[in-house]
């Protein structure tokens, strides 16, 4: 039988959320950052961002959205990239959508808006 033990500072953490009272808005704008502050990640953000349209067909911008597409461009494996945009759609930055046996990335508006209210403030 396995024991654990735990030093007495495991009991008196607490996250810095609950020492300091933070809005919602700020907690999402410091996850938004969070996810942006990898450079392989912004990268991919802007190709998304770039490409993304107003249409649900599948032009042939939002072909270069597709996972598969997105690894391609930038010589990285499927495993790396899906990683990537785990964080990214965590975040809220990106939505994923499957259809077929392609995976779909788009950006999501309001979280570009929140982004670009908090820089001109």
């Amino acid at each position: 039988m396995r024991t654990v033990t735990r030093s007495k500072y495991y009991y008196e953490y607490r996250s810095i959320e609950d020492e300091l009272a933070v809005e919602p808005q700020t907690q999402d704008l410091a996850r938004i950052f969070r996810a942006l502050g990898d450079p392989s990640r912004l990268a991919i953000f802007q190709l998304v961002r770039d490409c993304c349209g107003e249409d649900t067909g599948h032009s042939s911008d939002e072909l270069r959205n597709s996972v598969s597409e997105i690894a391609r461009q930038f010589d990285l494996s499927l495993s790396t990239v899906s990683h990537h945009l785990k964080e990214l759609r965590t975040a809220g930055l990106i939505k994923c959508e499957r259809r077929g046996q392609h995976i779909f990335c788009s950006v999501d508006a309001e979280i570009v808006d929140l982004v670009a209210k908090f820089a001109e403030s």
